[in-house]
């Protein structure tokens, strides 16, 4: 072999090192960029589908590995894995290739109300005429059977392009799968987190999801786990984050909204919605109690540049629709009702401005 390193020598060596997230090999599946020889001193950055960190030094620990094997020990690598940006991935989105609009609702906390409002903003949309999906990523409390009045459903297996798929479990025009459908209700999920973070893939790539126009993703609260895998997984349009007006809710959903905007997720953050925004007694309509703080995630969005997607107030009508399988975006009319529609009117402007 001569001593003279080409660009084409290269290229043909990383010709056979396969990227996880295309299944080709980097050169065919163009993520190499630049690439500068000297002598035996090589400049090389590769591109990465993979956001993660640990993804992306295997990376470079498989790049490293063939080219010291095939050209020598002596030979001087520079060599640095970037991940590309959120757009470019979307772009280049292989899963759900169907789906118009992929978007997870987060918080930084439990106990905000994510699950009622998702299932909310779901049943709404899906009664404004949209197709919906959903699935229930909240692995180890999952309620959407619940709110959906569809426990101890059973999704179906069937044949769809050549692979077996879960059909999804429709109720109010939303397909809906949940790890509450695979599970026994009255046991606990007493999974790891790889364990979680593959049943949240196999939802994902193995449902039969069709046409959509939204899916949205219900995930757990915190920063962990399922929120990697997801990233990892589905490139997003978007996350909406939800939070209460308390400070110490509104302290997560800060961490919640800087884990989507590192470097190398970039996912635009749709906005903010404000729940348990304040308290109206049925038998006084007209009046509101602000119990958890007044504004704040109102201001939290104004302080960081977000949009503010409307304040949901605190109604126990909220609570015993939920309960009963009956998403309250659903009841038309009522001071409810109104509070979800007006949410679901912020959120589609909000998706048609990001995609404009």
């Amino acid at each position: 072999m001569s001593d003279k390193i080409t660009r084409e020598r290269i290229l043909e060596l990383l010709s056979a090192i396969p990227d996880p997230e295309t299944q080709q090999d980097l050169v065919s599946a163009n993520l190499i960029g630049d690439l500068h020889i000297e002598d035996r001193k090589i400049n090389l950055q590769i591109n990465s589908l993979n956001p993660a960190l640990h993804a992306r030094k295997r990376m470079e620990e498989a790049v490293r590995f063939r080219l010291e094997k095939e050209l020598g020990s002596n030979v001087e690598l520079s060599i640095k894995v970037t991940a590309v940006s959120g757009v470019e991935r979307k772009g280049r989105r292989s899963v759900l290739p169907e789906v118009k609009n992929v978007v997870a609702i987060a918080s930084g906390k439990g106990g905000v109300g994510k699950s009622t409002l998702t299932a909310n903003l779901a049943a709404g949309l899906a009664q404004a005429g949209y197709k919906v999906g959903l699935i229930d990523a909240d692995i180890y409390g999952p309620s959407m059977p619940t709110m959906f009045d569809v426990v101890g459903e059973r999704p179906k297996m069937i044949e769809a392009k050549g692979k077996s798929l879960i059909e999804p479990v429709e109720n109010y025009g939303v397909k809906l799968l949940s790890i509450g459908f695979f599970t026994d209700q009255e046991n606990a999920v007493v999974w790891r987190g790889p364990m979680a973070s593959k049943a949240l893939t196999q939802m994902i790539t193995e449902g039969h999801w069709g046409e959509l126009d939204y899916l949205l993703i219900d995930l757990p609260p915190g920063t962990g786990d399922i929120h990697l895998s997801l990233l990892q997984t589905l490139p997003l349009d978007g996350v909406v984050i939800i939070s209460t007006p308390q400070e110490v809710a509104l302290a997560d959903a800060r961490r919640g909204i800087n884990m989507f905007r590192v470097d190398g997720l970039n996912v635009p953050i749709v906005g903010i919605v404000e729940n348990m925004a304040w308290f109206t007694p049925e038998e006084l309509p007209e009046n509101k109690y602000y119990i958890f703080g007044r504004d704040g995630a109102k201001n939290l969005a104004n302080g960081m540049g977000i949009e503010f997607l409307g304040a949901i107030p605190l109604v126990q009508s909220i609570r015993e629709a939920g309960d009963v399988g009956r998403p309250a975006v659903l009841q038309k009319g009522s001071i409810i009702g109104l509070a979800f529609d007006e949410l679901v009117h912020n959120f589609v402007e909000r998706m048609q401005h990001l995609k404009s």
